[in-house]
């Protein structure tokens, strides 16, 4: 599945800048691409130049907003990433045309942190005009949730979140939702921590994004997870996540495999059911199996390691984990010695902690309008309290 990436604010952007560089990989190592196009687009011009992998012109690195802040954000307001958005929004949209391989794109991606600024205002924003000009062509959105500490230290980050999310899930074809602080290393400097959170939020796209574009013989797949698969897999708000397990056996003959006990057979498909399990246990987001409405997972092994004990083995699992859902599975020969796999949970009817930031969220604006009334009240009664004193000018 290819893809056209625009990354929205600083979170965003360095989301998208970690993709371009999975693509490398894919390139080098695949002999395939995954992303027909890299886009940031930010109203911090100083976050923009701290990219790496897109493209260092104004065409890839776009600026929004420069006649009103002149290059240095718009802190935690939604609002005005919003209202910066409508006014550029054209910008991406021309600089969209530019790409090359624009025609070959399967979906748009936009990433956006929640938390507040740029690309939590901007995103339903730009996706909405992408609905509009590329009809057709599905509209995803990867929104980013806030830290717990964030939450704690800012309620306008939840209050930003809900409204984020409140205003994506309308237009977008898919939300897939990462909580970063499922991701956190308490070991690690702040910035290390940054750096490995995004990389692992984008792990689970890339043998789901690879699977239907190789064209190297021994990549391909006995049953192939192909764009039109994917599409079809998502829908509302999503969970995706990667497991791995480890294959100790090395190297052997053919005359060796064909002698392959069932005790050796079962020990396969255990490892491809552990590899399923850490999946679910490292999904992007906490969720329930049972309320997706829509269910995909992708094995990957050596192709001396896929059988078909192993397919309906984790198609059984699935079943029994997610059993409301529609189910599609693929396989994708790899040259590692593991077993990954990679599982996504779409049509989710009911996510908890979407609905712990309606609730929260709620509560604050209920409490920031007796705030205003309050704070009014003192100011009415200060004025009244002046009014027989003197004026200066």
């Amino acid at each position: 599945m290819k893809l056209m990436i625009i990354g929205l604010g600083q979170c965003g952007s360095r989301i998208a800048d970690e993709l371009v560089r999975l693509n490398r990989q894919a390139e080098s190592h695949r002999h395939t691409s995954i992303i027909t196009g890299a886009f940031a687009v930010n109203t911090d011009q100083a976050d923009l130049t701290g990219l790496s992998y897109i493209g260092s012109d104004y065409m890839h690195r776009i600026l929004i907003g420069g006649r009103k802040t002149w290059g240095h954000g718009v802190g935690k307001v939604n609002e005005m990433g919003a209202e910066l958005a409508r006014e550029d929004g054209d910008k991406v949209i021309d600089a969209i045309r530019t790409a090359p391989d624009f025609y070959h794109t399967h979906a748009f991606l936009l990433i956006a942190g929640s938390a507040g600024g740029t690309g939590s205002g901007a995103i339903s924003i730009i996706s909405q005009m992408l609905k509009e000009r590329y009809i057709g062509k599905p509209v995803y959105a990867l929104v980013v949730l806030p830290f717990e500490h964030e939450e704690v230290a800012e309620l306008r980050s939840v209050y930003n979140t809900a409204t984020c999310l409140k205003s994506i899930h309308p237009i977008a074809d898919g939300v897939f939702l990462a909580d970063n602080q499922r991701y956190v290393r308490k070991d690690a400097s702040m910035a290390m921590n940054l750096q490995k959170i995004n990389r692992q939020i984008i792990e689970p796209f890339y043998d789901l994004m690879c699977a239907g574009e190789v064209t190297k013989y021994k990549y391909v797949g006995a049953k192939t997870l192909d764009a039109g698969d994917i599409i079809q897999s998502i829908d509302g708000w999503t969970a995706l996540g990667v497991g791995r397990a480890a294959i100790s056996r090395g190297f052997r003959s053919p005359w060796e495999l064909a002698k392959t006990s069932f005790r050796e057979k079962s020990g396969e498909t255990l490892r491809a059911m552990q590899a399923m399990d850490a999946a679910v246990s490292e999904l992007s987001i906490g969720v329930s199996p049972e309320d997706a409405g829509r269910a995909l997972y992708l094995v990957s092994a050596p192709a001396r390691e896929m059988s078909m004990d192993i397919a309906k083995g984790l198609g059984d699992y699935l079943r029994e984990m997610a059993e409301n859902a529609v189910i599609r599975a693929g396989d994708f020969p790899g040259d590692g010695g593991t077993v990954d796999v990679t599982i996504m949970f779409s049509q989710l009817a009911f996510v908890q902690k979407i609905m712990d930031y309606y609730d929260r969220a709620s509560a604050f604006a209920v409490s920031q309008k007796e705030r205003i009334k309050e704070t009014t009240g003192r100011l009415r009664d200060m004025e009244d309290a002046a009014k027989g004193l003197p004026s200066l000018i």
